[in-house]
């Protein structure tokens, strides 16, 4: 019995912080995990630049209600749930991705959430557990699943490296030559060629 587990951001939808740093002309905000590997690091260094600006929740959720799924990422999903149970996991926070899950087909999704005070102030985050991605897809194999994973981010090599199949999707240049034995694909189509024969 197969799981297909997917990053989010980066693979689905466009990144989120991307979006807001373009929206709020806060360039620093476009680091991503792409950039950075240490994901509390990362979150708290922004939580420190939203303070220092004054901004919180609602101004970050006005940018995400703007952000669309990528071009062909639902069809890709809705295609990928035909014929496979599917699961997001993502280190963004509920706050942020529900707006996206609406346009996506409301697919299940696995991720974190934000400590927010009455003013709006993100004051900080809870995360699901250590390690999300690896550690839910060990879960699962846990209980007899065998799991296919992607994402673009050196947060989603522990879950690619860990499962049965795992493909790198418009990820980096240099995370493609760090680990030239992990499949790289650009296009959903080939992505999904690459799960069907996974599963074989």
């Amino acid at each position: 019995m197969y799981i297909t587990c997917l990053d989010v951001e980066g693979v689905l939808v466009p990144e989120i912080w991307i979006a807001f740093a373009e929206a709020s002309g806060i360039p620093e905000l476009k680091k991503t995990t792409r950039d950075e590997p240490d994901y509390d690091k990362l979150m708290n260094w922004r939580l420190g630049i939203l303070k220092e600006h004054g901004l919180g929740l609602k101004e970050i959720q006005d940018v995400i209600a703007k952000i669309d799924p990528l071009p062909g990422a639902k069809e890709f999903l809705d295609e990928l749930r035909s014929f496979s149970q599917v699961i997001l996991i993502s280190d963004t926070f509920t706050q942020f991705a529900a707006p996206l899950m609406e346009k996506l087909g409301r697919p299940t999704l696995f991720c974190n959430t934000l400590e927010v005070a009455d003013n709006g102030e993100i004051t900080g985050f809870k995360m699901r557990v250590e390690q999300s991605k690896l550690t839910t897809v060990k879960a699962l194999q846990s209980i007899g699943f065998d799991t296919i994973a992607s994402g673009d981010s050196y947060n989603d090599l522990g879950m690619i490296q860990a499962s049965k199949a795992g493909f790198l999707f418009r990820s980096t240049d240099k995370i493609k030559a760090d680990y030239p034995e992990i499949p790289a694909y650009e296009e959903y189509d080939e992505l999904l060629a690459a799960i069907k024969n996974a599963m074989k």
